[in-house]
């Protein structure tokens, strides 16, 4: 969603790049280009201002790090000002000292509460609670069967004692949901709302009247980031009828231009709480304000990425693969390859993953290019060989491969190259176990050096001798301090000696690119 904001961004701190010193005119000309960049990306023009405003006082004032280079301090500036309009600090759910908690569901028809009540149930779950979704929509044609659906493949409960379709009441159903929750011990309760194509009286006194029969201890609103301004028009609207306590986003992850999310927040004093990236109930977590302005400036997430790899992998599991590996390679065997390979998976989407990585947004044509089906492909190739061939994958000859291509319904050539990336695979990950590092990269602190062997004494040639001049010396040692820290990155960030996009892979990481 916020690839064009991205894009734009990261072209101006580029032209920042090898300047010494900010002046007033660089200055304007940034925000100028960080103006346009918002204004393009959808974002309310009142917000617009104050952030534009924000960034020129501290790029000009005192307030700019002088250890940083330009491009730096206008990123660092502006990384801030963005967690500042997308809520400051993660809004966590306040949950009532007696259970159990209420939590209301509003917001337009068509933004996906529905959907939202059952991914906001299944991460309750998650949580360690034992979530009730209730259908208080009995308006929408089919939004309790949607509900009930949902909710199963969710894994919770449902409480849905009316049909819909126009018949029941929605604020009875949503206050006998309230003691249905405590005889049968759940400890939240979500209660999922009426819709209508725009704002009205009717809508707003139901949705009030819900709010009053069950005293709910969070309402949250849904806005669909797609529509742009008119989310924040309507956010608005309901702020002022109804009231509310946080925001969820949904379909963040369309094409819209991201205005919503970056508007919504600083319109309406209501921070931004979670937000739905998918159509799987799993596409779902909270909203790190941190964490969204590190992925809008391109330097990824990794702190998701993590809690997702601790979610996904057992410890226990990944001992046992870092002890197998660590025995050496013949160890690690395709059964083995297929369990990492499918544990991958459980974190999501291939592409989604990868974007999270510092960088990546250089190449996101090609992330967006990866199919996640070619995983399955894989697995079925895999699967398709005898636990003697998973186990020695050398015995492979030409018929077994021409065998499992005809098991996995693939070419020979799909068979030959698993094989030979496996064997890479094998090698470069039992060398990082033993603490060689990654083949043609740097050392990693704590998994010893690189892939490159050192020259012999003889041959490493000898550091630029320093001058004897005290006044010389001095301006040396600044200017390889400049060098140092103004590094070759589209941000400026030290020790980049050339900008992601022209990055070589090394020639072992090509082969597993296909």
């Amino acid at each position: 969603m916020f690839d064009t904001l991205s894009d734009r961004l990261a072209a101006t701190f580029k032209s920042l790049r090898g300047k010494g010193r900010l002046t007033e005119a660089d200055i304007d000309a940034t925000a100028r280009e960080i103006r346009i960049a918002l204004l393009e990306a959808d974002v309310a023009l009142p917000v617009v201002r104050a952030f534009i405003k924000q960034v020129k006082e501290r790029a000009l004032g005192a307030a700019a790090s002088q250890a940083l280079n330009p491009a730096q301090q206008v990123v660092d500036i502006v990384n801030e000002e963005l967690i500042a309009i997308l809520g400051g600090e993660t809004r966590r759910l306040r949950f009532a000292k007696n259970p159990p908690t209420v939590i209301m569901l509003a917001g337009l028809q068509g933004a996906g509460k529905t959907t939202l009540a059952g991914k906001l149930g299944r991460w309750l779950k998650s949580q360690g609670h034992a979530p009730l979704l209730v259908a208080a929509d009995l308006q929408r044609p089919n939004a309790v069967n949607q509900l009930a659906v949902v909710a199963e493949r969710a894994g919770v409960a449902v409480f849905a004692p009316e049909p819909g379709n126009g018949v029941g009441d929605p604020v009875q159903v949503a206050k006998d949901s309230i003691e249905h929750a405590r005889i049968k011990q759940h400890d939240v309760v979500v209660v999922d709302t009426a819709g209508r194509l725009g704002i009205d009286q009717e809508l707003m006194q139901q949705a009030a009247d819900i709010r009053d029969a069950v005293n709910p201890d969070e309402i949250l609103f849904v806005v669909d980031a797609m529509i742009g301004q008119d989310a924040v028009n309507t956010a608005q609207a309901f702020l002022e009828g109804v009231g509310f306590d946080g925001v969820v986003l949904s379909k963040l992850d369309g094409d819209a231009r991201g205005g919503a999310a970056l508007s919504v927040a600083q319109v309406t004093g209501r921070q931004i709480m979670f937000a739905s990236n998918g159509e799987k109930l799993d596409d779902f977590d909270q909203f790190h304000p941190d964490r969204m302005a590190s992925r809008i400036l391109g330097m990824g997430d990794m702190l998701s990425l993590i809690e997702k790899a601790k979610d996904t992998f057992s410890q226990a599991e990944a001992e046992k693969m870092a002890e197998k590996l660590a025995r050496g390679p013949k160890e690690f065997t395709l059964d083995d390859f297929l369990a990492q390979m499918e544990q991958v998976r459980k974190m999501g989407s291939i592409s989604k993953l990868l974007g999270m990585l510092p960088g990546m947004g250089q190449i996101k044509d090609q992330i967006n290019n990866l199919d996640d089906r070619d995983v399955d492909r894989v697995a079925a190739i895999i699967k398709s060989m005898t636990p003697g061939e998973r186990e020695d994958p050398k015995i492979i000859n030409g018929s077994r491969r021409a065998r499992i291509a005809r098991g996995s319904g693939v070419e020979v050539s799909a068979v030959n190259n698993l094989v030979e990336r496996f064997f890479e695979a094998r090698k470069m990950m039992s060398r990082m176990a033993q603490g060689g590092g990654m083949p043609g990269m740097p050392g990693i602190p704590g998994m010893g050096g690189g892939g490159a062997k050192r020259k012999p004494k003889a041959q490493v040639k000898k550091g630029k001798k320093r001058s004897g001049n005290p006044a010389k010396r001095a301006a040396e040692e600044k200017a390889a301090a400049e060098r140092a820290a103004t590094g070759g990155g589209a941000f400026g960030m030290p020790g980049a000696a050339q900008a992601p996009q022209d990055f070589e892979l090394p020639d072992e990481f090509k082969k597993f690119m296909g």
